[in-house]
Order: C-alpha cells, then sequence, then structure tokens
C-alpha cells in the first residue's frame, strides 16, 4: 500500500525504488540486430527459390546467371532492411519529441525530472496542461479535470476529487491537484494495455499469395524440366547437354525478377507515401492497405477533430446556429428569425464570465488556435469570439468576486461578477438535468419543460448540452447562490469530425471498402458522428457494448463503449470471418487493437507513444486522406505484381513449350542452354523490374477490394498467361519451322523472335499505352532489344550464346512478327477484361432506379 506523505519520497528512496521496479517506461520491444532483419528478408519464399537457383547454376558452371540472381538477392534484401530502419528511426525521432517530465515533490521541494525517473510512491503535482505520467490516487484536488480520451476514448473530460483514480497517459485540462504514484510502467493502465500488443509476426495477405505462387512455380518447373530431360536422353541426347539444359529451364521458369519488382514496388509506394508525410515501418504493409476489406477506425482524435465546438444556441425566444471549426474566432453565427440579438449577446456573455479557460492565438503562420483548460469551456470562449466578444474585456468589465467550482456531484460551475453601481451577477452553467428545474430555477415550468426537450433532443443527437442561468442581486452576496435564477439559454457542444474525413469514408465505401467505428465513447455520440461521416444512415444500429448480448459483428457497424479487450475482440472475429482488416486509432486504448489488426495506422502528432510503436503506418501529419491514397498505393502494387506474373510466367512457359514441343516439330534442340539463360537475363531484368513502376489503374478506387481467400494468380490470372504463352510458343516455332525448312539459321531466329516477342508483351502490359508514363520501361525495352540483337551480331556473344547473325530481311520478318506479342496483351485485355476491376454495383434499388 502506498502511504502519501506531504513531503513526497527522500532521493535516497526513489533511487532505491527505482533499482526496485525499473523505470517508468512502457513495455519496449528490444533493438532488433541487423542480422536478424537480414534473416527476415531472406526468410521471402521467393528469395528462397532464388537461393535453390543460385546454388543450381553455381553448380553448372554458370557464373554470368548465378551473378545476376545473386545481385537480385542482394538488392531486394537491401532495400528492405534500410527502410525498416530508416521507418524505426523516424518513429523514434517522433517518441523523442513527446517525452514528458514530471514535477513530483523530492526531500520537500518541488523538482521537475524525467518521467522514466517517476517511482511508486511520488507525490505528483499536476497542473493545467500536465500528462499524468503514472498511475495515481488523487490526495489534493482543485477544481481537477482530467482529459481520459486517449485510455477509454471517450471525448469529455473527467472530474477528479481526493481519493479518485488518475490514469498514466492522460492530461489535465483544468485544475489543480497533486496525487500519490501507484503503479509505474508494465504495471500502470497504459503498460497494461500496451502488454496486451503481443502478436505473432504473422505473413501479410501478399506475403501468404506468394508463398503459394512459389511452392507452384518451383513444383511445376522441376516436373516440366524434368520431362525436357527424359524425352532428350529418349532421343539420344548426350547426358551432360540434356542435364544442363533441364537446370537451365528451371531457372528460366523461375521469375527471378520477382522479388526486385515486389521490393521497388513497395518502395516506390514507400517514398510516395512519405511524401505526404505517411511513415512505412515495414515495406509489405504498403501493400496490405491495398487489399483491406474492412477499415476499422477510433472516434476521438481520428475521425473528429479532437477539439470541442459550440454548434447550436437555443434562447427563450430562438435558436442560432454556429460555424467554424477548431478554436479560432473564425466563422459565423446565424440566428433565426425570432432570436433577437440581447438574448444571444446575454447567453454568450455569460458563457464567457463563466469560465476558467484561455485561448491562445497561433505560434506561427502555419499553427493553429489552441486551448488551455476545460476544452468545453474553450468551445464557449470561441464561440463568443465569433461575435466579436472578448474575454479579457469582459473579464475586466465585469471581474469575478467568488466562485464556487464545477465538481461531478453539483455538475455546476457558478460564479458571482461585480456589476457597475455595487449590484452583483451570479451566473451557474451546467448539466440541464441538474439546473432545468426548481429550485435551481424560478422560471415558468411550461418553459422548463420546453427546455429538457430540446436539451434532450441535441443530446440524442450526440451533443454535449450546457444549460446557463443567471440572476442579478442588489448586493455582492459572499458565497454563489444556485437557487431562484432565470435561464439565459443552452448550448449545444460536440467534437465534430475532421473535414476530410467525410471524403475519406466515402472513398473508402467506393472502393468496396467497409468502414467500421470502434469508440469508447457514448452510443449516442458515435451515431451522431458514424451518420454525418456516412458511415450507418440514421435508422441503423449502434452496439453499446456494456450492454449484456453478443453482437454479429458481421452485420455491424458501429460500437460505443468499447474497451481496449472488446476491440480485439471485435477485430479478430472480423479477421476469423476472413476479412482483411486495418485499424486506425491515436490513443493508449486502440494500442491492442492496432497491434492484432492486418495492418495498424496510427497518428503521428495526437497520437501515443503505445498507439505509434503499434502500428505498421504512422500518419506524421495525421492527414486522414494519406490512409485513401495508402488503400490506393497498395492496390497499384498489387496489379503491378500480377502484372509482371503475367509477362514472367508467360514467358517462362512458353520456353518449356518450345523445348517440349520443338522435337516433336524435327527441331532436336530448339535452344541451347545459354540461350535460354540469355533471353531470361534480358527479359526477367531490367524489363521486368520496371514494370514495378507503373502507375495505378483508371479507376482502381472504384473497383471492390479483391476476396481475402483469392490466389494471386486468381481472377483469371492464370488462364491469362497460358494463353499469351500459346502466342509465344506459336510465334517462336512457326518461326523455327518456317526457317529449318528454308535452310535458314532456324535455331537464332528462335532464339531472337521468343526474345523480341517477350517484349512485346512488355510493353503491351503497361498501364497507359503510348503514353510516357514509367519511361524506365521504355529504356529497359530498348536496352534489353539492343542486347537481344548484340547476342546475334557481337562474336563474343556469338560464341558464348552459339548463334549466327540473320540476314537483314530475316531480322525485318522476326521483328515484325514480335509485335504479335504486345498485339497478345492488349487484345486479351479487351476479349478478357479482368474481373478484378470490374466496378462496384450499386444497390438493388439504384441499380433499378428509372
Amino acid at each position: 500500500m502506498v502511504i502519501p506523505t506531504r513531503s513526497g519520497l527522500s532521493s535516497a528512496e526513489a533511487a532505491v525504488r527505482l533499482e526496485r521496479d525499473g523505470a517508468n517506461l512502457l513495455p519496449q520491444k528490444p533493438p532488433v540486430p541487423l542480422w536478424r532483419r537480414v534473416a527476415a528478408q531472406l526468410r521471402d519464399p521467393l528469395i528462397i527459390v532464388l537461393l535453390v537457383a543460385a546454388a543450381l547454376t553455381v553448380a553448372t558452371g554458370d557464373w554470368t546467371d548465378s551473378a545476376v540472381i545473386m545481385l537480385v538477392i542482394i538488392v531486394n534484401t537491401s532495400v528492405g532492411v534500410v527502410q525498416e530502419v530508416r521507418a524505426d528511426r523516424a518513429i523514434t525521432a517522433l517518441s523523442q519529441l513527446t517525452a514528458p517530465t514530471a514535477r513530483v515533490i523530492r526531500d520537500g521541494s518541488q523538482t521537475e525530472i524525467p518521467a522514466a525517473d517517476v517511482v511508486v510512491g511520488d507525490l505528483l503535482v499536476l497542473a493545467e496542461g500536465d500528462i499524468i505520467v503514472a498511475d495515481a490516487t488523487v490526495v489534493e484536488s482543485a477544481a481537477l479535470l482530467v482529459d481520459e480520451s486517449s485510455l477509454t476514448g471517450e471525448s469529455v473530460p473527467v472530474d477528479k476529487i481526493v481519493d479518485d483514480p488518475a490514469s498514466s497517459g492522460t492530461v489535465v485540462v483544468r485544475g489543480r491537484g497533486r496525487a500519490t504514484v501507484t503503479a509505474v510502467g508494465a504495471a500502470s493502465a497504459s503498460g497494461r494495455i500496451a502488454s496486451m500488443m503481443v502478436k505473432g509476426a504473422g505473413l501479410t495477405p501478399l506475403q501468404r499469395r506468394l508463398v503459394g505462387v512459389g511452392r507452384l512455380l518451383a513444383g511445376v518447373a522441376v516436373a516440366l524440366s524434368a520431362l525436357v530431360l527424359a524425352l532428350g536422353l529418349v532421343r539420344g541426347q548426350p547426358v551432360e547437354l540434356m542435364v544442363v539444359t533441364a537446370i537451365s529451364l528451371v531457372v528460366a521458369a523461375v521469375p527471378e525478377s520477382l522479388p526486385a519488382v515486389v521490393t521497388l514496388s513497395l518502395a516506390l509506394g514507400a517514398r510516395r507515401m512519405a511524401a505526404r508525410n505517411a511513415l512505412v515501418r515495414s515495406l509489405p504493409a504498403v501493400e496490405t492497405l491495398g487489399a483491406v476489406t474492412v477499415l476499422a477506425t477510433d472516434k476521438t482524435g481520428t475521425l473528429t477533430e479532437g477539439r470541442m465546438v459550440a454548434r447550436y444556441v437555443w434562447t427563450p425566444a430562438g435558436e442560432a446556429t454556429i460555424t467554424g471549426s477548431g478554436y479560432a474566432p473564425d466563422g459565423e453565427i446565424m440566428r433565426g428569425d425570432s432570436l433577437d440579438s440581447t438574448s444571444l449577446t446575454d447567453l454568450l456573455v455569460a458563457t464567457v464570465l463563466c469560465n476558467d479557460a484561455r485561448l491562445s492565438p497561433p505560434q506561427d503562420l502555419d499553427g493553429q488556435w489552441t486551448a488551455l483548460g476545460d476544452p468545453t469551456e474553450a468551445a464557449l470562449l470561441a464561440a463568443a469570439a465569433k461575435l466579436g466578444m472578448d474575454r479579457k474585456q469582459l473579464q475586466e468589465r465585469f471581474p469575478r468576486v467568488t466562485e464556487h467550482p464545477f465538481d461531478s456531484e453539483r455538475k455546476r460551475m457558478s460564479t458571482v461578477h461585480r456589476l457597475p453601481g455595487g449590484h452583483a451577477r451570479v451566473i451557474c452553467k451546467g448539466a440541464p438535468e441538474v439546473l432545468l428545474r426548481p429550485p435551481a430555477l424560478a422560471d415558468d415550468p411550461a418553459l422548463l419543460t420546453r427546455a429538457a426537450e430540446r436539451a434532450e433532443q441535441l443530446a440524442q443527437a450526440g451533443y454535449r448540452v450546457l444549460a446557463v442561468a443567471s440572476l442579478d442581486l442588489d448586493t455582492v452576496p459572499e458565497t454563489a447562490p444556485e437557487s431562484g435564477l432565470s435561464l439565459l439559454g443552452l448550448v449545444a457542444i460536440l467534437d465534430p469530425p475532421r473535414a476530410a474525413a467525410v471524403a475519406s469514408i466515402a472513398a473508402c465505401k467506393q472502393a468496396g471498402i467497409r468502414p467500421l467505428l470502434i469508440t469508447g465513447d457514448h452510443s449516442g455520440t458515435a451515431r451522431a458522428i458514424a451518420t454525418d461521416l456516412g458511415i450507418i444512415a440514421t435508422d441503423d444500429p449502434v452496439v453499446d457494448l456494456r450492454d449484456p448480448g453478443t453482437p454479429d459483428h458481421a452485420e455491424i457497424s458501429v460500437y460505443a463503449r468499447a474497451a481496449p479487450g472488446q476491440k480485439l475482440e471485435i477485430i479478430q472475429d472480423l479477421r476469423t470471418r476472413g476479412e482483411t482488416l486495418a485499424m486506425i486509432g491515436d490513443g493508449v486504448n486502440d494500442g491492442p487493437a492496432l497491434r492484432r489488426a492486418d495492418i495498424g495506422v496510427a497518428m503521428g502528432k495526437r497520437g501515443t507513444e503505445v498507439a505509434r510503436q503499434a502500428a505498421d503506418l504512422v500518419l506524421a501529419d495525421d492527414n486522414l486522406d494519406t490512409v485513401v491514397a495508402a488503400v490506393e498505393e497498395g492496390r497499384r502494387v498489387y496489379a503491378n505484381i500480377r502484372r509482371f506474373l503475367i509477362y514472367g510466367l508467360s514467358g517462362g512457359a512458353a520456353e518449356i513449350a518450345v523445348m517440349l514441343l520443338g522435337p516433336f516439330a524435327g527441331l532436336a534442340l530448339p535452344l541451347l542452354p545459354a540461350q535460354i539463360l540469355w533471353i531470361n537475363l534480358l527479359t526477367h531484368g531490367l524489363p521486368g523490374v520496371a514494370l514495378g513502376g507503373e502507375p495505378a489503374l483508371p479507376g482502381a478506387m472504384a473497383s471492390p477490394p479483391r476476396p481475402p481467400s483469392q490466389s494471386i494468380l486468381g481472377a483469371g490470372l492464370w488462364q491469362r498467361i497460358i494463353r499469351i504463352a500459346v502466342v509465344l510458343t506459336a510465334v517462336t516455332l512457326g518461326v523455327a519451322i518456317w526457317a529449318h525448312q528454308t535452310g535458314r539459321p532456324w535455331q537464332s531466329m528462335a532464339f531472337f523472335a521468343l526474345g523480341a516477342t517477350q517484349l512485346g508483351v512488355a510493353l503491351g502490359s503497361r498501364t497507359r499505352p503510348g503514353s510516357l508514363a514509367n519511361p524506365m520501361l521504355l529504356f529497359a525495352v530498348a536496352g534489353a532489344l539492343v542486347l537481344q540483337l548484340a547476342g546475334l551480331y557481337l562474336p563474343p556473344l556469338q560464341e558464348l550464346l552459339g548463334t549466327e547473325p540473320l540476314a537483314l530481311g530475316d531480322l525485318l520478318i522476326v521483328t515484325a512478327l514480335s509485335v504479335l506479342g504486345y498485339a497478345a496483351v492488349r487484345l486479351d485485355r479487351i476479349l478478357h477484361p479482368s474481373r478484378s476491376r470490374r466496378p462496384i454495383q450499386p444497390p438493388d434499388n439504384a441499380a433499378h432506379a428509372h
């Protein structure tokens, strides 16, 4: 048991406790050593296939191809490791910027120390704006109000009196007090939540799909190459030649550029997102967002601004609507026809005088107005400022004489102000349920009933409602009377949605992503925000998780009063149902959910340290638009990987088919091993990697996300690969048979035809053919074509590859036929449009509307 003392701990006792309990730090993952990062990259299934291929090429003495394969492995590993290290450093820098300090009583005097040095038994000195750095029990309180939204998700601050608990990570927004520390580090509220964030290093959706592709490619390539080896031996070909040929086919069939394409695509996406202030902590996270089917998000500070704003005022004479956002004095107060200026002025003057908050103007050109004190009271000041009222002038004109601070039992605050001529005015503001009734108010019962009904309507719509009343006295009283007052009106306040949130939610819905709101706030507030943002319709259900019963998570889109453990249960249930889920949050209470989701997204500015450490993606500027852009980036990455698979696997399949079918057409050995590897080197090299830089498909965000269970070769991809491979095989064998029958150098013509036709497929695979988008691909194809020609006409390469120069006429014929590779891809897209790109169908009622 911790016994509070007025003098606090001695320095010696604090040192002993620090040694015993450890530093007041949240559980931290140990730094990942470099060798472990490298090993994680090398465990990628496609890298393992490449390592096997490299070993085979070394065994056969093919040093050139083995060097190329090893270069791909080294580059891929280096890019992945560098990106992770950079992201970790950026997150560490953010953490250092937000490292808090604490004021404690040590040796009988107040001193400021790093939060990490706070120990159990320390006496914390709390004042407005302080972060409470450890769990504590309040021992002194003077109007102490604490914002617990980072821990509970509730946007309304909580009043703290003596013996109340105060949790680590929460913020004092008003008043002052002292508290004795009861738990630090992992034992604190934040620490207990952080300890829930244990998650194994599971595979991302992309990695799971590539595991299957790697196994399939390895199995098919080995089986077909063994068949070629057997047929060659049956025909009496030399054993050594056929073994080398079979190994060459295995290497050719495995698209060794695929890891490089994946890494390049992810790195380009990470770089684009970094330019938009989104820090990617691991490269696969870029693609994972593109696979998301459900986007779950917290409310306070994520979908909302995290700043209270007065939206409506009601007086017995009429109503007014207030525009503007944040605490800036920008906006208008639009009065209804029946509301006179005197009633409105009296109400807002009262809210300024009965108020302990202050507004601070921006410190720089890009800054924002900030609140010092209770956010609710700051919202009242901002509303009055929109009518031209100045807090300082009013308080000088009507000085405060005495007050009765707000507390959770009375649910009201009262102040007394001196008026000219020695008179006084009592102002009281508080909860409608305690203020809108006798004896507090002496108004007509019908008026009080009307005010209570309007207050209930606003509360049901998600607003926090304050009632304001006043009483003028002839003399200044010693204490503030709280009875016999007259109602001035009501003020409706809320934490408004972010300006970008409506468009972001709409973009997600258009992309077929189901938005999900999970908040610790009240159900009325959750419904109001979710309805405003378009997450649900007005009559859709909202589940209060404090109510008994287990909801059907497949049908619910808004959850209120959610504890951290319940957020975990919801996310785990949805993932079990096969959903790919992203979670956006900023609070301590969001940490476990961010870690458990397929991808966690945290706010960088407003976000807590727990949230940032749990996330895969950190929005450094808290801009929700970046999430939508990241989804598009993820879809672009996945589309480019599939685009490369069409290109690489159709070429590899064509090479195997030519070697299998050629002998039946009288071509004993259609291609030599060196020729196979040369074609593979040129086509799978720079052109293949350059395909990873293709821009996003037009309308990518108007299509539904791919089904989580869909193979990366699904949605018609493997059928397209076969169709294009048939064209490549037909062109190559057609050229070879014609050349063989007419006495031309048929093997060299087949060699050039197969390589050039595959390059035609690369050009036909572009997202925007005929444009200069992704010029890297154009340069890569041109360079590969020049090297393919060099293989025919440069003597050293002729000797290495076993080729002969072609006559100009023959070269032109083969070049013209290679255009069929380009035509095959473009025509196939027209005749067999991708099922994954079909737009989302409108609802039945919209589809049948006339």
